[in-house]
């Protein structure tokens, strides 16, 4: 049978196919209006859907609507347990979030008790790792941002502070993965890296999967050679004291002389060859402990101390330098340290991360420098600290591009001044660490001035300071290609003018002297001043920025 000539009433359609074509007609109808049919391209040659778009669509409704995962509740839990329990494997940001619904889901409004064996609904639960990717960007991507310290990222409070960020006109974040206490953030894997049970941010990829929802140019800071934790532990890989070093094996015969003279009787005994005698004697090493420079400084002993060991075949145990007492140096020309923290910045750029920033990207400044010796002094005699650092900056770069991420360096202020006791000490020669970064990120602190160019109080100085840093920093760095974004003081210390307005001053005057963007610094993570500023400076953009900075996508 065939379809006739089809009227507006259907009434030309034979009758014994009339029914069919109503519900034909009607099927067709609904599903234009629901919008649930398939397009051209969806449908398959047989009018069904095309295998690909079909398995996509499955996938789809398996990503949109995922299983739910349960929860048995054990003896002595309470919903604020389990939600820090779960909140680094849901959606969910901040523990309120993940409270409020799991509440809902598991319909208990009030109340913290919970029922062993009771059954509780985990809702957001993510069961798959989060795969985050860096989102490429111009290195001259007018950043603006604020530094967060690794506990406060992982806190609801600091997801608080980047969401206010965002709705004021920022546009990237500063967060720490390793501070110059040598404490790492997050879990990573590697025989040097700290153990420690809880992180402070539990899952990277999913934080910086958060700060690219808000628009966010995530840039993860890592404090390279102040690092007490392995100077600590290590110390064969800190920084090491030569007076100590020249000093044990005199030491060692002292001990032994006197040794010798309390026990006359062992001494006569005592064989005279010497070889007989290495063999006889007890294995004595030098213990690690305070110079007596440090002993004014509240050290409990002012020598170092000859101690047995129990080993057959003892040895010499390192002898850490100390800056100004403390001992938190590693030895930045040793390689295994430069390993250790290159392997932590790959890790970090494997998680998403925009960019990489080194901080304490150079050699001790303070202490008693004649007395510091480093690796390189023997390895490669020929050296300056300078061409460790510059050495260890062209490997970095050329390993960490391919990952996609820009590399950022933070150095000394002062370094703008090029005079040659900075760059001895400290190793920062900025022209060569121009070649092997994408970033340079000056402190210009006016508040760290102190003594220079007559100021008396440089903190209340910020426009000088400020032009006059910026301006040496882009003579010394023309031709580069490199970008200069500056730190710029948040933070009321020595500076009796830190307001709103003085915020506003440095901005503009670090772009009106060649800054691409800033940085905001505040140890204790306060912003407030920074936070009131926002709203005039984005309101006369042509004054403080140099473009409209550009949305992430």
């Amino acid at each position: 049978m065939k379809l006739r000539k089809l009227s507006p009433g259907l009434s030309a359609v034979n009758p014994s196919l009339s029914l069919l074509a109503k519900l034909f007609l009607f099927s067709a109808i609904a599903a234009w209006v629901c919008g649930c049919g398939f397009t051209r391209a969806q449908v398959g040659q047989n009018g069904n859907a095309a295998p690909a778009q079909a398995a996509a669509a499955s996938a789809a409704a398996t990503a949109t609507a995922p299983a739910a995962f349960h929860h048995t509740v054990k003896r002595g839990e309470s919903i604020p347990a389990v939600v820090r329990q779960y909140i680094s494997h849901t959606s969910y940001m901040t523990g309120a979030e993940l409270e409020s619904a799991l509440r809902e889901a598991n319909h208990k409004p009030t109340g913290n008790g919970l029922k062993p064996g009771e059954d509780l609904i985990i809702p957001g639960y993510e069961s798959e790792p989060i795969v985050e990717h860096p989102v490429p960007v111009a290195k001259d991507f007018e950043v603006r941002a604020i530094y967060l310290t690794g506990t406060m990222a992982g806190s609801d409070h600091g997801i608080r502070i980047v969401r206010r960020w965002h709705e004021l006109g920022g546009n990237a974040v500063v967060f720490d993965i390793k501070d110059s206490d040598g404490s790492v953030n997050i879990a990573f894997d590697h025989p040097l890296a700290p153990k420690a049970k809880h992180h402070s941010i539990a899952n990277l990829p999913k934080f910086i999967r958060f700060l690219h929802e808000q628009k966010m140019h995530a840039i993860a800071r890592i404090a390279l050679f102040r690092d007490e934790h392995i100077a600590r532990d290590y110390p064969e890989l800190a920084v090491q004291s030569k007076r100590a070093l020249l000093a044990a094996p005199a030491q060692s015969k002292a001990k032994q002389a006197e040794a010798a003279e309390n026990n006359p009787a062992k001494a006569q005994s005592a064989p005279d060859d010497k070889s007989a005698q290495d063999k006889a004697a007890p294995n004595l090493v030098v213990a690690n402990t305070p110079s007596p420079e440090q002993a004014g400084q509240g050290s409990k002993s002012a020598k170092n101390e000859i101690v047995q060991t129990k080993s057959g075949q003892g040895k010499r145990t390192p002898l850490p330098w100390r800056e100004n007492g403390k001992l938190v140096w590693t030895d930045p020309s040793n390689s295994k340290v430069q390993d250790y923290d290159l392997a932590l910045a790959k890790y970090v750029a494997g998680s998403g991360a925009d960019e990489i920033q080194f901080d304490y990207v150079r050699f001790p400044a303070e202490g008693d420098q004649k007395d510091a010796q480093f690796a390189f002094m023997k390895s490669h005699p020929e050296w300056q600290r300078a061409d460790v650092i510059a050495g260890f900056l062209s490997r970095a770069y050329s390993e960490l591009h391919p990952a996609g991420v820009l590399l950022s360096l933070d150095v000394f202020g002062v370094m703008a001044w090029q005079r040659s006791v900075d760059l001895n000490h400290t190793g920062q020669d900025i022209v060569r660490m121009a070649k092997f970064c994408d970033v340079l990120s000056p402190m210009i602190y006016p508040s760290h001035f102190f003594g220079m160019d007559g100021y008396r109080r440089p903190g209340d100085a910020p426009e000088h300071f400020i032009s006059v840093s910026m301006q040496r920093f882009e003579k010394i760095t023309e031709g580069s290609g490199v970008v200069l974004r500056p730190w710029l003081q948040a933070f009321a210390w020595r500076t009796p003018t830190y307001s709103p307005q003085y915020i506003e001053t440095q901005v503009k005057v670090a772009k009106n002297n060649g800054g691409v963007g800033f940085l905001f610094w505040n140890a204790r993570n306060d912003y407030g001043r920074p936070f009131a500023a926002m709203p005039d400076m984005t309101h006369k953009m042509d004054q403080y920025f140099q473009t409209v900075a550009a949305k992430k996508s």
